[in-house]
């Protein structure tokens, strides 16, 4: 199988079967798909036109019908961006030291605390709760218990007798 990228990122996929068939299928990204949804949009087709258009186009790789339908109400509403929107949990930098000395105090405090009552205790979210645990703090769960992840095997097996 070959994969080949042309100017507008439009990626296909050749392959040769056993019987000496050769298939083509075309898969873009999201973004592009986005693009041609919003020009059908702008020469007034519907979602009912549009879908067919992509089946005959792009066959299995194409986006459903819910999706396009999705995104042509969006464009019909004035929407000019082809991103997605940012979700309300996403981080959009690394949280400030004070933040994470706060999660690191909640949890040497009690360690059998879930992320959901960190995040109560805090008053940050629950997922960056999870991304300072995780990501800055590098610590897992571990039999109910929040633990670094850089102890050694022996540490562990200590720690898993002392329950």
């Amino acid at each position: 199988m070959w994969n080949c990228k042309s100017f507008y990122q439009v990626v296909c996929f050749i392959q040769l079967s056993e019987t000496g068939v050769l298939s083509v299928s075309l898969k873009i990204d999201n973004i592009e798909y986005r693009a041609v949804i919003k020009f059908f949009v702008k020469e007034r087709l519907t979602p009912n036109e549009i879908h067919p258009k992509f089946m005959k186009v792009y066959g299995d790789s194409s986006p459903s019908y819910s999706t396009i339908k999705k995104w042509a109400a969006e464009f019909k509403r004035g929407r000019t961006s082809l991103e997605d929107d940012p979700c309300e949990g996403c981080l959009k930098s690394t949280p400030p030291p004070e933040i994470i000395e706060q999660v690191h105090d909640v949890v040497l405090d009690d360690r059998r605390m879930k992320v959901r009552e960190i995040a109560d205790t805090t008053g940050i979210s629950k997922e960056c709760v999870r991304y300072i645990l995780h990501e800055e703090l590098d610590m897992k769960k571990l039999c109910a218990r929040w633990v670094p992840r850089s102890l050694t095997e022996y540490q562990k097996r200590t720690r898993m007798k002392n329950l």
